[in-house]
């Protein structure tokens, strides 16, 4: 784990491995680096360096309040890390809110982005996912320990099917942390002041964004029972972008692991016209 300072002196961590085409990946909401452990097994990290940022507020980041954490504060950390890095310009994996970032990224920056992979996440989101996702925001679960959470998750995450015991138990040692006072979460509670207000505000057209993206080598996985990105943004994603590589994930909800076989072709798939570029 290495760290950088921001220009309004947030300090964000980062992970930095393999060599060859920088891939940035980007994690949804109350997520981090460690959402991309698995994916990271099935890359060929000679040919692919993956850079994974804690987001400010996220895993070992550190914590600066509800009023920055925004997609628009969020995606000039991605940039600035990108600088301490001196990388020119990198592809983007962007998990939920990361694929939001990622589409900012190409629309406000777009020679800093070589092509992108979406991840359960387009320009328009399920109201009633996003209200799911607000619930359990900055609410630490009722249990003793980090077992009980790993019985409960299977309950908990809607959408998700035939997924092992043992992965329930990496997710939720990714996603809580077990201490002297109890269970808690591995983020700034402020995060549901922040996703709140969002929710509040009126609705934008982020359309122009997705749009904003054509030319670039772009993949976008949906996960086939998610209640965030319905199947009908995905066909009209598809549609406007005819070149961009597409799964329906089998038995996952919101979102996938990227482990997943159907995920996997994609993502290697975009990889390798990346390469061509």
């Amino acid at each position: 784990m290495r760290e950088f300072t921001t220009a309004d002196g947030a300090r964000l961590a980062y992970r930095d491995e393999g060599a060859g085409l920088p891939v940035l990946a980007l994690a949804g909401m109350t997520r981090d680096g460690r959402d991309f452990d698995y994916l990271s097994q099935h890359l060929d990290l000679g040919a692919v360096r993956l850079i994974r940022l804690d987001s400010r507020g996220r895993g070992a980041s550190q914590w600066t309040g509800a009023q920055t954490y925004t997609v628009p504060q969020e995606t000039q950390d991605a940039l600035a890390l990108l600088d301490h890095l001196d990388i020119p310009a990198a592809a983007v994996v962007g998990s939920s809110r990361g694929g939001l970032i990622a589409m900012v990224m190409a629309a406000t920056a777009r020679a800093r982005v070589l092509g992108i992979c979406l991840n359960d996440v387009g320009p328009e989101l399920e109201r009633a996912g996003l209200e799911r996702i607000a619930a359990y925001i900055g609410v630490p679960p009722a249990v003793d320990s980090l077992e009980e959470v790993a019985e409960r998750l299977p309950g908990a995450m809607a959408g998700f099917r035939d997924v092992a015991s043992t992965r329930w138990l990496e997710e939720t040692v990714r996603h809580y942390r077990a201490g002297e006072s109890g269970i808690s979460v591995p983020y700034d509670p402020e995060l549901r002041t922040a996703f709140e207000a969002g929710l509040a505000a009126p609705p934008v057209d982020l359309w122009p964004l997705f749009d904003a993206c054509a030319g670039l080598p772009m993949a976008l996985l949906r996960g086939a029972n998610s209640d965030v990105l319905s199947a009908k943004t995905a066909e009209e994603m598809c549609r406007r972008q005819p070149d961009m590589g597409f799964a329906n994930v089998p038995d996952r909800g919101h979102i996938p692991f990227l482990d997943e076989p159907t995920a996997l072709d994609v993502i290697h798939a975009w990889i390798e016209r990346l390469a061509k570029v």
